[in-house]
């Protein structure tokens, strides 16, 4: 059994979009649907199409939504923070248009065997949130079957710091990014060995990040990009050492998950 290997996690270039230089409040509302399942826990998508598996121990709860594929982007909106509340419907809508906040979890497929005025409300282009009961019940009535809605994206406000989730065996290694603050998303990483240069990570899906590098028995760092605007507001630097991938050649994967500070 090899020894647990150190890693150290050297973090740059954390770039915040134009919506968090700004107050949430200047972002335009723009206009969508929303539906809900019928989960009281919230806990909608256990294993959604972002890969954050139990979304409370991930902490984004019943606070989660999925996204139609306008809006989902292929996955790289897993993360992302909007702030969503019922409009335009004196019989739905809660008295005063209450807003709740939602993280991007999980991908709303479409259904072209429905009309997207009836069923087919995550057909493509249509903008499209499925939240939890819980959730939906606090912007409009639970009898309500679809609601307009407004949304807009919005500061993601974490605590705790960056959570990582890592697993790998002789041939790959994988990370799962969680607790993004700020714009809420990874658009890139890049992982580095110490016989290597900088390798680029393929987004396996959502915010699985993967590289088919042997990386056993090297000191590897990563560098992950987060952001999803063009514009670059603050750089920070983060470096955390510590015990990541315990490598046996008798159980080729393992998982173990640890924090950076921001």
């Amino acid at each position: 059994m090899d020894a647990l290997k150190a890693l150290v996690l050297y973090l740059i270039m954390l770039q915040t979009s134009k919506i968090t230089a700004t107050n949430a409040t200047d972002e335009e509302w723009k206009t969508a649907t929303a539906t809900y399942t019928k989960d009281k826990e919230g806990s909608i998508t256990i294993e959604g199409a972002c890969g954050y598996g139990d979304l409370h121990r991930a902490t984004y709860g019943k606070y989660s939504a999925g996204l139609s594929s306008m809006l989902f982007n292929k996955g790289s909106t897993c993360g992302a923070c909007f702030e969503v509340r019922c409009v335009d419907h004196i019989l739905w809508c809660l008295q005063g248009s209450p807003s709740i906040i939602l993280t991007a979890t999980d991908f709303c497929p479409p259904n072209y065997g429905l009309s997207a005025d009836y069923g087919g409300w995550c057909n493509f282009p249509k903008e499209h949130f499925e939240m939890s009961e819980a959730a939906f019940t606090e912007i409009a009535e639970r009898k309500a079957d679809i609601i307009p809605v407004q949304y807009r994206r919005v500061k993601c406000e974490r605590k705790g710091g960056l959570r990582f989730t890592a697993s790998g065996s002789f041939h790959f290694y994988q990370v799962l990014i969680t607790n993004v603050g700020l714009d809420g998303e990874v658009v890139a990483v890049k992982v580095k060995g110490s016989r290597t240069g900088w390798i680029p990570m393929a987004r396996n899906w959502g915010q699985i990040w993967q590289s088919n590098v042997t990386l056993l028995d090297s000191l590897f760092l990563l560098k992950s990009l987060l952001a999803a605007e063009e514009h670059s507001h603050l750089t920070m630097l983060h470096q955390q050492t510590g015990n990541l991938i315990k490598h046996s050649r008798a159980n080729n994967s393992s998982m173990k998950d640890f924090q950076v500070p921001v």
